[in-house]
């Protein structure tokens, strides 16, 4: 494999993805209004040269390239964020702002770039001959910034489609992640008895049950379990809900919402019980439950799904990690920093649902991901698409006789 050619043509189509990058960024694709977007990826890898290309009836779209018998997929979850506070951007969050070295707008770096810099490998491998014994397929999936790993449980429950691993593209600066911490997301509610507000003392607040349960919950998040590569568990109260009859009145109900981020060796049951035992919890008999998520994708699917999303962690020297740094050493001749995402991806189904390998190396940086000005950089978008393009054949060259037959949850 020429890695100076691969590098060649991924700088020859640097205005290309930029380009490509600047129409996805146009079309608005909050989760579950990603139609436009999907038709104008499926345009791009139709018009690059990609094998196949179909849309599934969840809505995500998936290119083939060649036919190979080891199938390896990259993906790229195309729906955004809203802008928030427009007053806090710079440029309109759609038309964006471009220059010679950085593209911003929404889904710059989290994720269309990852997307822009896939579809222009798969022309480079067109390109330069580079399909070997391998079926390469590229998704851009829905949803994940509502449910993230729901589009895979998809594909890989209902589509069939089983890869031997998936390279993650979510913005990871180019350097190489091999886990992230999971998350949940936990329904904690208390009931009183309403009356009216002159006389409080006839009823039963629950907005004031509430109270004693959110100070436990912020008592508990700095002593959760610690992990010395993932670092540790966290909680923070993302929002509260109530009931009442009026203005008027005391609460006879309320809700809060738990953002629960998972470290290896926390499961769901644990992190529920953790909070079910709270004395305050008990005092208030408070209900304790995991959300699920049955929202329709634009298509009108609805796939429901408890919204547990599973750590999941990879050795360093296993071959898919090992296939990635092999691939960036011999195209940029130095070490990758391999490291781990602070953020949650679609690795939660394919590995920490189902056990397929996962690996991460994206264009763009975290701390832009659902900010402002969001941006990414136009030579990460390049160095991306030469690392993707590289990956297969490193694989079926020196890895794949290697792999093994199951690959183990580092949840240790």
């Amino acid at each position: 494999m020429e890695f100076a050619e691969i590098l060649k043509k991924a700088e020859e189509y640097r205005d290309d993805i930029s380009s490509f990058l600047r129409d996805m960024i146009r079309l608005p694709s909050e989760s579950c209004g990603e139609e436009k977007v999907i038709e104008r990826i499926k345009e791009e890898m139709e018009k690059v040269g990609f094998d196949k290309v179909e849309i599934d009836p969840m809505g995500n779209v998936l290119g083939y390239i060649g036919s190979g018998s080891h199938v390896i997929a990259m993906d790229a979850h195309i729906d955004t964020v809203g802008v928030g506070d427009k007053s806090l951007w710079d440029y309109d969050p759609f038309e964006g702002y471009e220059d010679d070295e950085i593209i911003i707008g929404r889904g710059a770096s989290d994720q269309e770039g990852g997307m822009a810099s896939m579809v222009y490998a798969g022309k480079i491998i067109k390109d330069l001959g580079l399909e070997d014994d391998y079926t390469l397929v590229i998704t851009g999936t829905v949803q994940e910034e509502d449910c993230d790993g729901l589009c895979w449980h998809y594909i890989l429950e209902e589509d069939g489609i089983k890869p031997e691993f998936v390279v993650i593209t979510e913005p990871s600066s180019c350097n190489i992640y091999r886990g992230h911490r999971g998350r949940m997301e936990i329904k904690v509610t208390t009931h009183g008895v309403s009356c009216h507000g002159s006389a409080p003392e006839r009823g039963e607040n629950a907005i004031y049950k509430m109270a004693p349960i959110i100070n436990e919950l912020k008592a508990l998040h700095p002593n959760l379990t610690q992990h010395e590569f993932l670092g540790k568990g966290s909680l923070t109260v993302s929002e509260i809900f109530f009931s009442s009859p009026s203005r008027c009145a005391v609460a006879d109900g309320c809700s809060i919402s738990i953002d629960r981020r998972l470290t290896a060796g926390e499961s769901w049951e644990f992190a529920l019980q953790q909070i079910k035992n709270l004395p305050s919890v008990q005092a208030a008999d408070a209900e304790v439950e995991m959300y699920t998520y049955e929202r329709p994708s634009y298509t009108g699917l609805v796939y429901p799904i408890d919204s547990y999303f599973p750590t999941w962690l990879i050795e360093e020297d296993h071959p898919v990690c090992q296939t990635a740094v092999d691939a960036y050493k011999k195209l940029f001749n130095e070490e990758p920093l391999v490291d781990k995402w602070t953020f949650s991806t679609n690795g939660v189904s394919i590995m920490g649902r189902h056990g397929i390998p996962c690996i991460g190396f994206g264009p763009g940086h975290e701390d832009q991901a659902h900010a402002p000005n969001e941006k990414t950089w136009k030579s990460e978008l390049v160095k991306a698409a030469a690392v993707y393009a590289a990956i297969p054949g490193i694989y079926i060259d020196k890895y794949a006789d290697k792999m093994p037959e199951t690959t183990e949850n580092l949840l240790d």
